[in-house]
């Protein structure tokens, strides 16, 4: 288990390494009673097992699971500690039963419901792979009609805006930490919107988080994946629209907002993975040329007149002061 401050940075919990006989009891009492307030019991006759990693920072809570077939329950006792938080439960493989005000709701690989903090509930499941987003209560209650009648309503993994917090929650936990306290403000802000549109946000506040956290995590994801295929299949900005669902002006006009343009922004990367590669000994047996078409530059004067406006140098400059290094 590492540090645990508000930084969002992960703490870690496993019984892999513990003898057979004390993994439930570790589970029971140590992470289930004192991290998470959660009574856990073990539906198996076979070996246990669970890991969790749980994140934090001021406004935003996530845990992330993996659990051999296990029974959760947040008693009278527990929800006596006064956290009103919500909680959205995202199933990310396998299924779960969750009960809670007198309704029960199913889930299959890849749906959520919402849970309360401050009422006892229960979550039974098999073998599974689950997400928790747990955020104060008043945030979303802002944006929703009736928070309480929201809870233990099934949401479908097709839901757009699930699967763009799913998407949105694995781009900023990327990172050990987030260190600075505006970004730190600024992604739980996000989220909370996110949450009130899965759940059902009303007029105005539809309105609010669609123009706010709905809209950057767009841009935060989309930024994301255009990096993750630099230099690999190249695809073109119709392709990122259809990916995401979108058209190719709604994505222009999300990075208008942000004071660039897709087109700049693929660049900067582009010639960014250049720069790396290039001061990078492990890729000191590339030529100048191998290394452009690894950044996705098919021209290669291209990429020359684009280095050397960028970088104030030629990219045979930085190869140079790599060997003097």
């Amino acid at each position: 288990m590492v540090s645990g401050g508000l930084d969002f940075a992960p703490r870690q919990f496993s019984t892999n390494t513990l003898p057979e006989q004390k993994r439930v009891p570790f589970w029971r009492e140590v992470f289930g009673r004192e991290v998470v307030r959660t009574d856990i019991a073990s539906r198996s006759s076979d070996p246990f097992n669970a890991k969790a990693v749980l994140r934090a920072m001021p406004g935003l809570r996530s845990t992330s699971f993996v659990s051999t077939p296990a029974h959760l329950e947040r008693s009278k006792n527990m929800v006596a500690d006064g956290d009103d938080a919500v909680v959205l439960l995202v199933s990310s493989r396998g299924t779960l039963a969750a009960s809670q005000r007198g309704r029960d709701v199913s889930l299959r690989s890849g749906d959520a419901t919402l849970l309360l903090h401050s009422e006892p509930s229960a979550v039974t499941h098999a073998q599974i792979r689950f997400q928790g987003f747990i955020i104060p209560r008043a945030p979303v209650a802002a944006l929703v009609t009736n928070i309480e009648d929201a809870a233990m309503r099934p949401v479908p993994h097709t839901n757009e805006t699930l699967r763009l917090l799913v998407s949105y929650a694995k781009t900023i936990c990327g990172g050990l930490a987030i260190e600075q306290p505006e970004l730190r403000n600024l992604v739980a802000t996000h989220i909370h919107d996110l949450m009130a549109m899965i759940v059902g946000a009303n007029r105005d506040g539809a309105a609010q988080a669609e123009e706010r956290g709905v809209a950057a995590a767009r841009l935060a994801v989309i930024k994301a994946d255009i990096i993750e295929h630099i230099g690999r299949d190249e695809p073109t900005l119709l392709d990122f629209a259809a990916r995401h669902g979108l058209t190719p002006r709604a994505i222009q006009r999300l990075f208008e907002r942000n004071g660039s343009t897709f087109s700049a922004f693929k660049l900067e990367q582009q010639i960014s993975c250049a720069r790396r590669m290039l001061g990078d000994s492990r890729y000191a047996g590339l030529t100048i040329a191998a290394i452009a078409a690894a950044a996705g530059f098919g021209d290669l004067s291209y990429f020359h007149r684009v280095f050397r406006r960028r970088f104030g140098a030629t990219p045979s400059d930085v190869r140079a002061d790599l060997g003097r290094t």
